[in-house]
């Protein structure tokens, strides 16, 4: 059940519509007015919930499901309980997304500077933009309109950040120019200087960063991730792609169009990943490296080396899946093999 005190509710809505959304096929409905009031889970949900399923291992669920209708893929479909009106569709959780949506949108913020918050006269601010409570904006920030700058965020000098972007609370902005439709979440870290210096027999010598963070439009930057502006080029995060929380990407890096990052990663500096690049958890890039588009590397992964495109890597150095999969087999198995007659296993 989703709690009302925290996202808004715009329900319900009927079945016939829900369908037209989602351009989902309607089976085993006779009314197709039939009201529902939200999305909900295939244990939890009730008579007035949508539900959904993609994913084979939680059939037994669905076949117990109390949820009044449910999203589901084709093949699927028979494994229904009675009563349950079905919407059948070749992508259950994407139209899931889009029905959740439509049941909870986002509530607006209201437009205008909290008396708050700090903005330069030298700043520009577009239509529509909300400034909340502590929110500082310094020397000539552009702020595109129907942008949206949380409780204590800092927008610093002369940082543009696209129209309809957010900036979560606490977040801090510099160097940096930012696109349309963004969300950079609380506590993320953009611009601050890269971790650049040279070392003597004094110790490191700092190397000025003298680059910028650009950041491409419908990108998402996940909480307390630090992106490092570049040290003489840029830092690039591509169109579409989706940071997770706690990620560290160095100076100079560019991001290829929808890349996935989970949390924890890290990729060091002047590394170039392709596009579509997925790198799972806790997974790691040494620095100057060449990243193929479509490549995806496994969680805890340590990339040590150039990977050609189109394929999956896995383990520290990483290799290919196949090859890595095999490694761990064999690694397995030296610990099962007999004692030959006589021998000992006592140290």
């Amino acid at each position: 059940m989703v709690d009302s005190r925290f996202h808004a509710e715009a329900g319900p809505i009927t079945l016939g519509e829900i369908a037209e959304m989602t351009g989902a096929e309607l089976r085993g409905a006779d009314d197709p007015t039939r009201l529902f009031r939200d999305v909900g889970t295939l244990e939890g949900g009730g008579p007035d919930d949508v539900a959904f399923l993609e994913n084979r291992r939680y059939v037994e669920g669905f076949r117990a499901s109390k949820a009044g209708a449910c999203l589901v893929a084709a093949d699927l479909a028979d494994q229904a309980p009675d009563g349950m009106a079905l919407l059948v569709t070749a992508r259950p959780r994407r139209n899931y997304a889009r029905l959740a949506r439509l049941f909870h949108p986002a509530p607006p913020a209201p437009a205008g500077v909290h008396p708050a918050a700090v903005v330069d006269p030298s700043a520009s601010l577009g239509d529509g933009v909300s400034v909340a409570p502590g929110a500082v904006i310094g020397a000539g920030a552009v702020i595109g309109d129907g942008a949206r700058i949380d409780a204590n965020a800092a927008i610093d000098d002369a940082v543009e950040i696209g129209a309809g972007t957010r900036i979560g609370a606490g977040a801090t902005v510099s160097h940096a120019l930012v696109g349309a439709r963004c969300y950079i979440y609380p506590g993320a870290r953009i611009g601050q200087p890269g971790f650049g210096f040279e070392m003597d027999a004094d110790g490191p010598f700092l190397v000025p960063q003298l680059g910028r963070v650009i950041i491409e439009d419908d990108v998402e930057v996940g909480a307390n991730t630090t992106i490092d502006r570049g040290s003489n080029a840029d830092t690039v995060i591509g169109r579409g792609s989706m940071i997770d929380n706690l990620v560290q990407i160095g100076h100079n890096v560019v991001l290829g169009r929808g890349c996935i990052i989970v949390s924890q990663v890290g990729i060091s500096g002047s590394t170039r990943l392709g596009d579509r690049v997925v790198m799972a958890g806790q997974s790691g890039v040494a620095g100057h490296l060449e990243i193929g588009s479509d490549v995806q590397v496994a969680a805890r992964s340590g990339v040590t080396r150039n990977l050609p495109g189109g394929a999956a890597y896995g383990g520290a150095p990483a290799i290919p899946v196949r090859e890595w999969r095999r490694q761990i087999a064999a690694w397995k198995k030296l610990g099962q093999g007999k004692s030959s007659p006589g021998s000992t296993n006592e140290g």
